[in-house]
C-alpha cells in the first residue's frame, strides 16, 4: 500500500505498471494479484484506509468537543488544518478522476463522504443547534466542499500559511453556520 501510494502520487495511477509497483513493494506481481484484482482495488484500499484514519481523527475531535476540551472554533480549525496538511495531493486528484471513470472507486469515495457527513453534521449542530432539514444538509455540503477545496489549495499558490488559512476558514464557516435561521 505504501509503495502504491508513493508511485501513484509521483507517476500517476495509470502511468504506474504492476511491475513497477511490485519492484517498489519488493514483492512479485503475482503476490499483488493474490491480494488485489487490479490497481482499482488498490485505489479502493487506499481510500478505505484514509477514510478510516480520517474518521478516527474526526471521532477524537468530536469527543474532545463534547468533553469541553475544544471549542467549536478549535474543532473546525483542527478539522480544516488536517485537511490542508494532507499529503499526496496529486494522488488525491488521480483518485478523484478515477472515481468518475470507475463506478467502484466512485462508490468508495461516496461512502467515505457519507461517513464524513456524520461528523460534519455533529460539528455544524454544535455551532448552531437550530440547524435542521435542508439547512443542515446544505451546511454539510458546504463544509465538505471546503474540505475538498482546502485539501487541494496548493494549485492556487496560497498566500496564507496552513494555520492562518485553517483559522480564518473555521471562523468564516462558523459565522455562516450561526447566521442560518
Amino acid at each position: 500500500m505504501a509503495a502504491a501510494r508513493d508511485l501513484f502520487d509521483s507517476h500517476g495511477f495509470h502511468q504506474t505498471s504492476m511491475a513497477e509497483l511490485a519492484t517498489a513493494a519488493q514483492v512479485s506481481v503475482g503476490q499483488i494479484y493474490r491480494l488485489f484484482k487490479g490497481k482499482e482495488d488498490i485505489i479502493e484500499a487506499l481510500v478505505h484506509a484514509d477514510a478510516d484514519e480520517w474518521c478516527d481523527d474526526m471521532a477524537i475531535l468530536r469527543e474532545r468537543l463534547h468533553a469541553g476540551l475544544l471549542s467549536i472554533e478549535q474543532t473546525f480549525e483542527q478539522l480544516l488544518l488536517h485537511t490542508i496538511d494532507e499529503k499526496n495531493e496529486a494522488l488525491s486528484f488521480d483518485i478523484l478522476a478515477e472515481s468518475f471513470r470507475n463506478p467502484a472507486v466512485g462508490d468508495t469515495i461516496a461512502n467515505m463522504c457519507m461517513r464524513f457527513r456524520t461528523y460534519i453534521r455533529d460539528f455544524a449542530c454544535a455551532a448552531n443547534p437550530d440547524l435542521s432539514g435542508e439547512a443542515l444538509e446544505g451546511a454539510e455540503e458546504v463544509v465538505l466542499a471546503c474540505m475538498f477545496g482546502l485539501g487541494h489549495r496548493s494549485l492556487s499558490r496560497p498566500q496564507l500559511s496552513a494555520a492562518a488559512t485553517a483559522t480564518l476558514s473555521a471562523r468564516m464557516i462558523i459565522a455562516a453556520l450561526r447566521a442560518i435561521n
